[in-house]
């Protein structure tokens, strides 16, 4: 994934990643320490879709803005690659929303989640495989 220079509300540079070991988004402070994730999964037979079902940022790294600047980059590199989002997670639906005219103009692709995808997650979570 390929970012454009990155930075957090402070002004430092930050970079995300795809972190397929998590099946995450990782955001990365300029030192290479991780600062937070956003997570997905497949969505359930449905290729081409992945459900965000949670972000975190370290408290460490509180208020510099980083989950938005990660949820950002997330959503610009998923729309890239035409694969639908399907938000769970709060902040991303939050993002997404706030977003929601620009985001889809651009093509990014939303669909709500839905039962079989909340179940998918929770099995995944609890079987520890998300």
């Amino acid at each position: 994934m390929a970012d454009d220079q990155l930075t957090d509300k402070n002004g430092a540079p930050v970079s995300v990643a795809v972190d397929q070991a998590n099946s995450a988004y990782a955001i990365m402070l300029d030192d290479g320490t991780v600062a937070g994730r956003t997570f997905f999964m497949a969505a359930p037979e449905a290729p081409g879709e992945w459900i965000f079902y949670h972000t975190e940022v370290s408290e460490e790294f509180g208020g510099r803005g980083l989950a938005t600047v990660l949820i950002a980059a997330a959503m610009a590199d998923v729309r890239a690659q035409g694969i639908t989002v399907v938000p769970i997670c709060p902040m991303v639906r939050a993002w997404l929303q706030k977003n929601a005219e620009e985001y889809e103009a651009a093509g990014g692709r939303v669909r709500k989640a839905t039962g079989k995808d909340m179940e998918a997650v929770e099995d995944a979570v609890q079987g520890g495989q998300a």
